[in-house]
């Protein structure tokens, strides 16, 4: 499945970071003068075994305490005083967990990932030969929140909503913002807030249809996050398994943001403002856990 326009090539044959270079620093310095209030918002959900949007294919994320060490042995060998010591855990978790950030190699189609790479470079143990997390660096630029619930006039869309170009310009102009190349944009469905209170199932989810996947790619973004599962909606639109990941992953080298916390930049109106996002760099890892910090 090919768009009529790639960011294969665009900048080199042997690119792995997509449209994050379109980060300059000169976008940068003027995302940081983006803040006005200075507040802080942690965008990103809890990683734990239950209440939040885990997929059981995925497997359950683990917090295990290390309990195997005697403490006043400890302080005796080292030289401490007994009633010293620490505490220490062990994770296990998918790379996909809570909130997350997509990897270029996550999705294929055709049997070639973002830039033309083949799929079949992933092994078990060493990964993913290109375009992995570890590619990624840090991200900091001018993030955009796309409210469409709230241009709706309602607390979340219904679920397996699509989403269409015409309701993120909608939003947007509500807004009175402008998407600009290389933002960081966050669309908001309010799914997330009423899964979280128990309102709604995991499936069907809302979010965005192939012919919005192609608008917002068309303008050009860093990234492109949500507050659900996939970015896309669930059931996929027009029963294209993966289409809007194809779009955007694969075809336009757009690293995806998914199980974004929307609900407080929502409520304070903060449409603009800086977003800064640190992955984990888990060698050849199709994704990681991350906690995208914006300040208004």
């Amino acid at each position: 499945m090919k768009t009529r326009k790639t960011n294969w090539g665009r900048w080199g044959d042997s690119d792995e970071r997509g449209t994050l270079n379109l980060l300059t620093p000169e976008l940068v310095l003027a995302a940081l003068r983006l803040p006005k209030t200075g507040k802080t918002y942690s965008l990103s959900i809890p990683i734990q075994r239950s209440g939040v949007p885990n997929l059981e294919y995925r497997g359950t994320p683990q917090r295990l305490t290390l309990t195997n060490h005697d403490d006043e042995a400890m302080a005796r060998a080292n030289g401490g005083a007994p009633g010293v010591g620490a505490n220490e855990d062990q994770l296990i978790l998918p790379s996909h967990t809570s909130t997350h950030l997509d990897a270029l190699c996550h999705a294929y189609a055709d049997d070639k990932i973002y830039n033309g790479y083949p799929a079949d470079q992933m092994t078990p143990y060493s990964g993913a030969a290109k375009c992995s997390i570890d590619k990624v660096g840090g991200i900091v630029g001018r993030g955009v929140l796309v409210d469409v619930a709230a241009s709706k006039g309602v607390d979340r869309l219904e679920p397996g909503y699509v989403i269409t170009p015409a309701d993120l310009q909608e939003a947007l102009d509500q807004q009175e913002v402008a998407l600009q190349p290389g933002d960081l944009v966050l669309i908001r469905t309010g799914w997330l807030e009423a899964f979280m209170a128990g309102r709604v199932d995991i499936m069907p989810q809302p979010g965005i249809g192939l012919e919005a996947a192609a608008f917002l790619a068309e303008k050009d973004p860093a990234i492109i996050g949500s507050d659900n599962s996939a970015i896309e909606s669930i059931p996929f639109d027009q029963h294209v398994y993966l289409g809007g990941h194809i779009i955007l992953l694969v075809e336009h080298g757009i690293h995806l943001l998914e199980n974004m916390n929307l609900a407080e930049l929502a409520a304070d109106r903060c449409f603009d403002f800086l977003l800064s996002i640190g992955a984990l760099k888990i060698t050849g890892a199709t994704a990681s856990p991350v906690t995208p910090v914006a300040i208004g």
